[in-house]
């Protein structure tokens, strides 16, 4: 018997398990953290036939649209006022109602380019509810976090965004940079969940000359909750009168250094966890893929 046999051999007790589950109205990675199925196949399997909660399904919107918008074209509208009423692509609405009769134009030039402006701007604030909604359904499905999540999800964030020791230049301490406050602040609890104290920790804010480097400093302190003792000298990036910043206006903060003291062991065991989850995703690659 495989181990994954072994594993699953109460296929039955895990099915009925997963459909009371499912009925009150977890989403599949609930179920599969709740039930620690780690198998895409056999979890999809635990709850075949068993419908998705209504909050896990995506919006039918598509449907509506389509027959509002060819009830709109027999009314005598253009794709422009179509596209101002409903806020979708008139290259959505020209397939929707390509077989409908063509309203007669009564517009000026003028008029009907005032009429496409109001359309694609009111196509760019549905595309933007969409992203939002999309956005909040998927924080919804993270939902709580257990240690070893974090664990492996700080590991993954270093190895991907820290410092990292090369052949040419061994350099084996942990350092962590980084212009998004949440990505510092989730390193920061990482750290923490592994035991580091304040004391073993050390920032530096690194900001183009012409920002307000004050107020950065005073942004990532507040942040961090860290003493001006544990704040280095703020580097400065010089640049030439023609340089043209992008990164500009209010919420440009630079990036912060966060540097872990006497971190060596650190490292190495963080490179070692590294490299213990590239493997275990490549066996449960293979166990997916059979």
């Amino acid at each position: 018997m495989t181990e994954i046999t072994s594993k699953y051999a109460d296929f039955e007790g895990l099915h009925e398990q997963a459909i009371a589950l499912r009925r009150e109205g977890l989403s599949l990675r609930q179920i599969r953290d709740r039930l620690h199925i780690h198998n895409n196949d056999i979890l999809n399997r635990l709850v075949r036939g068993e419908p998705a909660p209504e909050w896990t399904k995506r919006p039918r919107a598509k449907d509506d649209l389509r027959e509002r918008a060819r009830e709109l074209r027999l009314q005598g509208m253009t794709y422009d006022r179509i596209q101002v009423e409903l806020g979708c692509s008139k290259s959505s609405i020209s397939l929707w109602v390509r077989d409908l009769p063509k309203p007669e134009r009564k517009r000026t030039r003028e008029e009907a380019s005032a009429i496409a402006r109001r359309g694609w701007e009111a196509t760019l604030r549905r595309h933007d509810e969409e992203r939002r909604e999309t956005r909040r359904r998927a924080e919804a499905e993270i939902g709580t976090m257990n240690p070893r999540e974090l664990f492996l999800l700080g590991v993954g964030l270093h190895w991907a965004e820290g410092s990292k020791s090369k052949p040419y230049r061994t350099q084996e301490r942990v350092t962590f940079v980084n212009s998004d406050p949440d990505m510092i602040g989730l390193f920061l609890a990482w750290l923490r969940l592994l035991g580091v104290s304040d004391d073993h920790l050390r920032f530096h804010v690194h900001i183009h000359e012409t920002a307000d480097a004050a107020s950065a400093e005073r942004f990532w302190a507040a942040l961090t909750g860290a003493g001006a003792s544990a704040f280095g000298k703020t580097s400065l990036k010089r640049h030439s009168p023609k340089t043209n910043r992008k990164n500009t206006g209010e919420n440009y903060r630079g990036c912060l250094v966060v540097r872990v003291l006497k971190s060596a062991d650190l490292y190495r065991r963080i490179e070692g966890w590294w490299y213990g989850i590239v493997e275990a995703a490549s066996v449960t690659d293979r166990q997916n893929r059979t």
